[in-house]
């Protein structure tokens, strides 16, 4: 049987990469899914290419910012309305800034906390209810493995991640007793398309973006986004009922080099 069969999903981000890719094995696994980005056409996208490959699927689509809390609220309304319930939610949406600690201001500290942290805060806070109804539910929280590993240049965005890695044990003692799991991914470097239009901008061939991801994962390669999907997916199971509160490394093994 299908791993989500039955199960309703909200998945923020899905207009691409990693929160398209779950949405796809989500409904391919037997999920009606509602996919919430701030980017319409490409929740537009993400709808049409999952109803191509896999005839039957149930996709609705929602369009907004995630640091809106209204609008959380009425995100998981519609879901409720439409597919009469909710048991996964996958915070998955995020922006990113590449300014150096030193040099960043008031502003990009707000906007990159009101959507990374916030913004999983709102949907949290928004679906609980519902959530709890469901009697098995999931909450799948996307991380980072630079939460554990430092880097530099991306210090604001780094720390916001960390902050989801505290939420996310937070929660998990919250819920336990309503019957809501809540767990996080920590992917590491995953090729979307986000990744290979900033290289091309920037002049890179996608040998070199390739070359520059072998010194840092000692698998030598990016992930595509489906292999950060897939544990996502085991996450919103019940194969995986009996975890609460971890932090899953999907880093090619970078956390640990």
């Amino acid at each position: 049987m299908p791993r989500l069969e039955g199960k309703i999903a909200l998945i923020t981000g899905g207009g691409g990469g990693i929160g398209a890719a779950t949405a796809r094995l989500f409904c391919a696994e037997g999920a009606a899914v509602m996919l919430v980005d701030s980017n319409g056409e490409g929740l537009s996208r993400t709808a049409v290419a999952i109803g191509k490959e896999i005839p039957g699927a149930r996709v609705l689509t929602f369009t907004a910012d995630v640091s809106d809390d209204a609008l959380a609220v009425e995100a998981v309304r519609k879901t409720l309305d439409a597919l009469e319930g909710l048991d996964v939610l996958v915070n998955n949406a995020a922006m990113r800034n590449y300014t150096a600690i030193a040099d960043t201001t008031p502003t990009e500290w707000q906007a990159m906390v009101g959507v990374n942290l916030v913004g999983i805060a709102n949907y949290c806070r928004a679906a609980l209810p519902a959530l709890r109804r469901s009697g098995r539910a999931s909450i799948v929280n996307v991380s980072s493995t630079h939460a554990v590993k430092g880097r530099k240049g991306m210090g604001i965005y780094d720390a916001t991640k960390a902050g989801i890695l505290s939420m996310t044990r937070t929660l998990a003692f919250e819920e336990a007793g309503h019957g809501v799991r809540v767990n996080a991914v920590c992917p590491g470097s995953t090729l979307t398309d986000f990744h290979i239009a900033r290289a091309q901008a920037d002049g890179k061939s996608m040998e070199t973006l390739n070359t520059e991801r072998r010194t840092t994962s000692l698998l030598g390669r990016w992930a595509a986004p489906g292999e950060i999907a897939a544990p996502i997916l085991w996450l919103a199971s019940d194969e995986a009922s009996f975890i609460t509160g971890a932090s899953l490394m999907v880093d090619g093994g970078l956390s640990i080099k």
